[in-house]
């Protein structure tokens, strides 16, 4: 089967990898143009292997489909395309185009599915692959898997421990699906669909009044990116790793109430977090405890609004 690609980013490239490993004819890789200073790692493994890769600025723009067509594709596999995709590329192979959405779709259509998961306290997820369509993660369903989301999983241990690696089986499994002639085309029950915004730092400020609970799902669904937000004495700044405690302190809510070697508690109403690590604007992520040596943070001292 002639397969094109249509990736980035280490899971692209691991897509890739697995597809090769079962003798699969890439005719060709579509990537995005390399960001400056950062390396490629999609674009290195299929020019390595000898394939031919394309880096187009736009894939709706009408010199890549007439690129696109010299290639005679019969499927496309997409892998982390976070570009739209045109229907006359998607429709093109007689086999059609499979993508990858980590989530158990309809739930959580969008580019911030993992994050809004762990955010909103569920304990389960999933991936899918389905067929796309001119819709946001709205096409047919061929198969799906579910994963368990650990009580201290963030989105960056859930996608890269499990939904990744997952993910690029599922891959694989999907194309022999599609070989065999057994690839369903499931439609999506609508009445079940969620679809929610990309996760920004607007969306993720703490507000240090609600449940504990909900504080430390915003977190964990905040890291690695963009990071959960708050504030100390007019500096804003994101909070990544932490732990939840129960306090023994009646602090009011944001409080700082210890200083401790893994960094800071602050209270929250029926609870509180240990800080470990944190970053300022502009800066570098640090040790939590870093940041108490070199700004003073005290205990009583209040974040947040």
């Amino acid at each position: 089967m002639r397969i094109v690609l249509i990736g980035q980013a280490a899971f692209g490239e691991k897509v890739l990898e697995a597809i090769l490993a079962k003798s699969e004819v890439v005719v060709g890789v579509f990537c995005p143009p390399d960001a400056p200073g950062k390396p490629n790692a999609l674009r290195q493994l299929a020019e390595c292997r000898g394939l031919p890769v394309y880096q187009p600025k736009r894939m709706r723009a009408p010199e890549t489909l007439a690129l696109y067509k010299t290639l005679r594709p019969e499927l496309n596999v997409m892998a982390f395309v976070s570009e739209i995709v045109p229907a006359c590329i998607l429709n093109y192979p007689p086999c059609g185009t499979i993508q990858y959405h980590p989530s158990l779709l309809p739930r959580h259509r969008g580019g911030s599915a993992i994050n809004w998961a762990i955010i909103n306290g569920e304990t389960r997820t999933g991936l899918t692959i389905f067929w796309p369509d001119a819709g946001i993660d709205t096409g047919p369903i061929l198969l799906q898997k579910e994963v368990v989301i650990d009580p201290d999983d963030t989105t960056g241990s859930l996608y890269f421990d499990k939904l990744s690696p997952l993910g690029v089986q599922a891959m694989v499994e999907a194309i022999e699906m599609i070989k065999a002639g057994a690839a369903p085309h499931i439609p999506q029950d609508e009445s079940l669909a969620t679809c929610e915004p990309l996760c920004t730092e607007a969306r993720t400020v703490i507000e240090w009044r609600q449940p504990i609970a909900r504080i430390y799902d915003l977190v964990r669904g905040a890291n690695p990116q963009p990071g959960a937000v708050t504030s100390w004495r007019g500096r804003r700044f994101k909070i990544f790793d932490c732990r939840r405690v129960n306090l023994a302190c009646s602090a009011p809510p944001g409080e700082v109430c210890t200083v401790c070697d893994e960094g800071f508690e602050v209270a929250a109403p029926d609870g509180g977090l240990v800080v470990k690590r944190i970053q300022l604007e502009g800066k570098a992520k640090m040790k939590a405890r870093e940041f108490v040596a070199l700004s003073g943070l005290k205990v009583g001292d209040c974040l947040g609004t």
